[in-house]
């Protein structure tokens, strides 16, 4: 069969002015500009494990301003999008069954909201595709799909992980490539609409595996950025203690998600630098004690360590790694003051790298569900609006109107050339009394 796996790229705000405010300060949209920038590594592992005797071409669409034309003829069509373009995917699953062509679809999105996506392809799937993407193969040559495929929060062996299909790429259009080392979190917030949803168990990716899909990256690409595309890594100290040498010998360059948890290793931290790591990505939530009250469904984890918050933040960037340190705003126990609160703390911290977000109902999540009953979301199935950046709910201590102008008066003031030279400058300034220390102690 001749396959077509096309992913659905692109977040953009649907507030307009709010979008284009944010591109005029880059700071303020750029982390979303590099994850709609990423290829689609689900459906590059499914490439990976697609039988040789079937053709596949990997395309991705940012804007559905072309139309499909009966020249895109495949004999099957699989779709996989962020929640915010859920409805041009949609769209175009529309488009190619009305040429006749079968269509499936998979993802978080799908896998929360199956009866939604079945009004649009032939087949879901649900859960991690691995599990199912055999099945949906061997029914389609039959010309005999199922309905659905799968099924939410079934474990899929990582040591069986197969190596995504890299090659498929042109990998002039990209600055970094994801390799995926774990899977889930031992944390639950209600707002995280992560692998969580679909991988209710935190498992590891042998060592061996994670290697072998950096140095296929290297094939075809010299010195590659790698994003560590898990929910929270170094969850396991032991595991990356392991693997970083190994990845110090490969010398690339690389970023990861985690929590504050990082910074109290100071010889993970010196690992970390040694193999190629630029930054670290931490989800700070709010930079005051009480609104991250909550925010966890089993602990409250965030708000107990509150108090070491700064600490870390100098611990790690004085080892020579940069903070994207992230923030929301909307959250129950946030008033208006809060906008302050965060510019004094990213500015107390020298930051190198701050991330705003409005707190999103994203579907499947605890946090959409209380907010459905509590009958606070301003639209239901809203999710062009599932951008981070736009408002779809009431806030509990402030107006929408607070919200939103709080919000985009931060961002003026956090993403200023003159804010964010000074934060570039104060790391450097670090590292340089860092180097004098370490040369006068030699």
């Amino acid at each position: 069969m001749k396959l077509g796996l096309i992913a659905i790229s692109g977040i953009r705000a649907w507030d307009k002015e709010l979008m284009d405010f944010g591109l005029t300060l880059p700071g303020f949209v750029e982390r979303s500009e590099v994850v709609a920038s990423l290829p689609s590594l689900g459906l590059l592992t499914l490439a990976g494990m697609t039988p040789p005797h079937h053709q596949i071409e990997y395309s991705e669409i940012r804007d559905l301003d072309e139309p499909v034309s009966a020249s895109d003829r495949f004999d099957l069509v699989a779709i996989s999008s962020f929640t915010a373009q859920i409805k041009e995917a949609y769209a175009l699953a529309d488009s190619y069954r009305s040429l006749g062509v079968p269509t499936v679809m998979g993802g978080l999105h799908l896998s929360c909201m199956p009866d939604e996506a079945l009004q649009h392809c032939d087949a879901v799937v649900l859960g991690q595709g691995e599990l199912s993407w055999a099945e949906v193969l061997q029914d389609a040559e039959r010309g005999n799909l199922r309905r659905v495929y799968g099924r939410t929060q079934a474990l899929f062996d990582l040591g069986e992980a197969p190596m995504p299909a890299f090659e498929l790429l042109d990998i002039s259009k990209y600055n970094r490539l994801t390799v995926q080392s774990s899977r889930g979190c031992p944390f639950q917030c209600e707002f995280c609409a992560s692998s969580i949803l679909i991988s209710p168990k935190f498992r590891q990716k042998p060592i061996d595996k994670v290697l072998a899909e950096i140095d296929k990256i290297r094939g075809i690409w010299e010195r590659p950025f790698i994003e560590f595309a898990d929910d929270n890594s170094f969850v396991d100290r032991g595991y990356w203690k392991a693997l970083l040498p190994e990845l110090a010998k490969r010398k690339i360059r690389w970023f990861a998600e985690t929590d504050l948890s990082v910074a109290s290793d100071k010889s993970l931290l010196k690992l970390m630098r040694a193999s190629g790591c630029g930054q670290v990505l931490i989800g700070f939530e709010s930079a005051e004690r009480a609104c991250l009250d909550g925010l966890e469904l089993k602990t409250n984890w965030k708000m107990k360590i509150y108090d070491r918050y700064r600490d870390a933040i100098k611990t790690i960037q004085s080892e020579g790694i940069t903070v994207d340190g992230c923030f929301i705003f909307g959250l129950d126990n946030q008033d208006p003051n809060i906008f302050d609160s965060v510019l004094d703390f990213v500015q107390e911290t020298e930051l190198y790298e701050v991330q705003i977000t409005i707190l999103t109902p994203f579907p499947g999540t605890p946090l959409y569900s209380r907010l459905k009953d509590e009958g606070r979301l301003l639209e239901e199935n809203a999710w062009e609006k599932c951008t981070l950046f736009d408002i779809n709910f009431v806030p509990r201590n402030m107006t929408v109107t607070e919200l939103y102008e709080g919000f985009r008066n931060l961002g003026e003031k956090l993403y200023s050339d003159e804010f964010t030279n000074w934060r570039r400058e104060q790391f450097k300034n670090q590292l340089r009394r860092r180097m004098r220390k370490e040369k006068s102690e030699t």
